[in-house]
């Protein structure tokens, strides 16, 4: 089999994205000549680079520059840890009618760049402390595995960090759903934000739910 294929193929079956590491692991080729073959394999359309040492493999008979993936998986693969939260979370978890212009990732990792940009999709991703990195699961989407923060979690950090998610509105809004708020009320302590705790306090009492926090 012709090596092109071959290392698409090992590579497929690991998913849809990799890096330049895994597919140095997997081949067999000298780091130079693999920067050739990936090159030719990006102009002649069976990968696209997503950012620096990041590809995307594109399927047999799909399109350059027409097949989209799922914006969770690409924002997955920008920062390591990942986590899609804020707006994004909210969004998917049905607590708000908006659509948000950009995917929101958290991580704990810097990144020089914060703003990318791929498809003509924007990406904010969202450095925080590790003690605000919790209450996340995984999902499955087209077959690939992402992290999500949870119900709860999703509300705590756009309390958080309201310039996120639209504002407090939005995370007002996403308080009238299906929660647990005990969990939810957890979550406010651990977050380790006074302001959480009190915005937190001020929406419940006025949407009327019955939750006991204490700043």
């Amino acid at each position: 089999m012709n090596k092109k294929y071959q290392l698409l193929n090992e590579l497929a079956r690991k998913g849809k994205t990799f890096t330049f590491e895994d597919a140095a692991r997997t081949s067999s080729l000298s780091h130079q000549s693999l920067k050739v073959m990936l090159s030719r394999m990006e102009k002649e359309g069976f990968v696209e680079r997503i950012e620096k040492g990041k590809y995307l493999i594109i399927p047999l008979g799909a399109r350059k520059g027409r097949y989209t993936i799922n914006e969770f998986i690409i924002g997955s693969q920008f920062v390591k840890p990942a986590v899609i939260a804020y707006w994004s979370a909210l969004n998917y978890h049905g607590l708000t009618e908006q659509i948000p212009n950009m995917v929101f990732i958290q991580t704990t990792s810097r990144k020089k760049e914060q703003r990318p940009e791929i498809f003509d999709v924007r990406y904010r991703i969202v450095r925080v402390t590790k003690q605000k990195f919790f209450g996340f699961e995984k999902v499955w989407i087209d077959d690939a595995a992402v992290q999500i923060t949870d119900l709860e979690k999703t509300v705590v950090d756009c309390l958080d960090k309201p310039q996120y998610c639209g504002g407090i509105a939005e995370a007002a809004k996403a308080l009238q759903g299906d929660l647990d708020i005990e969990k939810l009320k957890k979550y406010a302590m651990k977050i380790g934000n006074s302001a959480v705790i009190k915005r937190l306090g001020t929406l419940c009492e006025k949407i009327g739910i019955k939750i006991d926090v204490e700043p």
